[in-house]
């Protein structure tokens, strides 16, 4: 009968001149880049305690991940629900030291073998996050423009010990890493020098980015936020200093959806970012109300973020990769809802007419533009992607939350 459906739905697409095939081909060949922090409320291996830095995790559900194969458990469950090949985004205190109490600043690769090997016997990439948060160089809402120079100092060698982290899994996986840099910096009361904290963060990034790595193997992202809890008034790593930033040392600007004034679109952003940079990289979470971390959710402006992406011919050019931690909910659940969120969004924008949408923009026929706007939302999109899921041998519609609640009653809860 689901073949039945994709075949009608097929019919209707093809009336305006979409390939269902094509887009469903070009789908599976996208890469999103699961964050693991999602599995254990980014508390990570090494001990640290509280998260700081502007950043919370809230709830209390039963069946947090307290340690690496528990945590890997978790992941191969999330993605056999999630239709594709993708990559998974670690933060430094993943590391895997086998109880070693190592430094931040002298990780090695070695502490993350484990890691590669995981993503080799799945097919998977990994990408790489210096932490520079929940550490006692980071209580002062200060690191890499800290007035400080050792403590500056132990986090520009940190930031480049996950450069060195970030090449190796580029060479390991034969596919490169993103490496992206976001810091927590900042004041809670209007500063009396703006420009100076910026001075030093300027300077511990030239340093931390002077060595060349190849691109077949690593990228170099830095990421802004527009505040965080204690930073109100100001933070260092502004939007436009990262831009800034990333434009004048080839380096790419990575755009976290939550990281903005709560009436600003990120999808407005990255047609802009696009003329001037080769690639650039998205962390996609959704905000409610300010940077909340929230799952991510089959909303507007995720749709609008996947149409500029694609409407742009920018599938190659976006390191895609989610960015949210909720503790309230079932945490594989979570991860299972927002990658396919994601996925459903790409589609929804792969199936649309884009080239004649842009023609009648240019003719000013805004009339018709809105009509085929709103006839595109009740077209069977669903019915393409339960196929999508088919194919992919991933359950389809909600029969996936089946699995999560087995795992919850035989692993979960007994954790």
């Amino acid at each position: 009968m689901a073949v039945d459906r994709y075949e009608y739905a097929k019919k209707l697409y093809a009336e305006l001149g979409i390939d269902t095939d094509k887009a469903l081909d070009t789908l599976k060949n996208v890469k999103i880049s699961m964050h693991c922090w999602q599995g254990d409320d980014v508390s990570g291996f090494e001990g640290a305690g509280e998260l700081s830095g502007g950043i919370a995790a809230t709830g209390n559900y039963p069946g947090k991940a307290t340690t690496p194969e528990e945590l890997m458990s978790d992941i191969d469950v999330a993605l056999s629900l999630i239709p594709g090949k993708h990559k998974l985004n670690l933060h430094a205190i993943y590391a895997i030291t086998d109880g070693e109490k190592v430094p931040r600043n002298k990780l090695q690769p070695a502490h993350f073998e484990k890691w590669v090997q995981f993503a080799k016997e799945r097919g998977l990439g990994l990408d790489i996050n210096p932490t520079l948060f929940a550490h006692e160089y980071a209580a002062d809402t200060l690191t890499l423009s800290h007035p400080d120079k050792e403590i500056r100092d132990f986090w520009i060698e940190h930031c480049i010990a996950m450069r060195k982290v970030g090449e190796y899994f580029g060479r390991e996986l034969g596919q490169p890493a993103l490496n992206n840099i976001w810091i927590p910096d900042g004041y809670k009361e209007t500063p009396a020098d703006r420009k100076g904290p910026r001075e030093r963060l300027k300077a511990s990034l030239d340093e931390i980015l002077s060595e060349k790595i190849s691109r077949d193997y690593l990228y170099d992202s830095v990421e802004s936020k527009l505040f965080g809890i204690g930073v109100e008034s100001y933070t260092v790593g502004s939007h436009e200093f990262y831009m800034n930033y990333a434009a004048k040392n080839d380096v790419l600007c990575l755009l976290d959806s939550g990281h903005f004034h709560p009436t600003e679109a990120v999808s407005d952003k990255l047609s802009s970012l696009l003329l001037y940079h080769d690639k650039i990289a998205l962390h996609v979470t959704r905000g409610v109300r300010w940077d909340s971390d929230h799952v991510v959710t089959f909303e507007p402006e995720l749709v609008e973020i996947a149409k500029e992406i694609v409407a742009n011919d920018a599938l190659d050019r976006v390191f895609i990769g989610l960015d949210y931690f909720d503790a309230s909910i079932n945490r594989v659940a979570a991860w299972v809802i927002g990658m396919r969120n994601m996925q459903k969004a790409l589609l929804y924008a792969l199936l649309m007419p884009l080239n004649e949408m842009k023609s009648l923009q240019d003719k000013g026929d805004f009339t018709r533009l809105l009509m085929l706007s709103e006839e595109l939302k009740t077209l069977p999109f669903a019915d393409v992607w339960d196929h999508f899921c088919e194919i992919n041998n991933v359950p389809v519609r909600n029969t996936w939350f089946d699995t999560v609640t087995d795992y919850e009653k035989n692993v979960l809860s007994k954790r």
